[in-house]
């Protein structure tokens, strides 16, 4: 799978509601299928194995397998590799755009100031 490949599927993954509100189950430690099927009760459980089946393609989740019981662990070198990838420049750019700004504006704040106060 080439690497663009593999943003597509983590693009995707991330993409979907259910598939975020399972990796923050998980990211304190692994869960059962079983317990993510009871956490996400308005879901069937093959529909939670569906999006479970999607996450593990992205690289996201790796399962572990004990006796019946599946385990489901997070894996967020993936997430880190798309921060690396993608967010940490585009943030470093906005940044760099926002000094510009200020010092055309005449202002003597920093843009991670401004950043900073936007956010507050």
């Amino acid at each position: 799978m080439s690497i663009e490949d593999q943003y597509d599927a983590l693009f995707k993954a991330l993409g979907h509601r259910v598939r975020r509100q399972i990796l923050d189950l998980i990211k304190d430690g692994p869960k059962t299928t079983g317990v993510l099927c009871k956490t996400l009760a308005e879901l069937d459980r093959c529909t939670v194995m569906q999006h479970l089946s999607v996450l593990e393609k992205a690289g996201l989740v790796v399962v572990e397998r004990r006796g019946r019981e599946r385990w489901n662990h997070l894996d967020a070198l993936p997430i880190h590799d798309l921060q690396t990838r993608w967010i940490g420049p585009y943030a470093a750019h906005a940044i760099t755009m926002l000094d510009d700004l200020s010092r055309l504006a005449g202002t003597d704040a920093p843009a991670a100031d401004i950043a900073d106060k936007s956010n507050a």
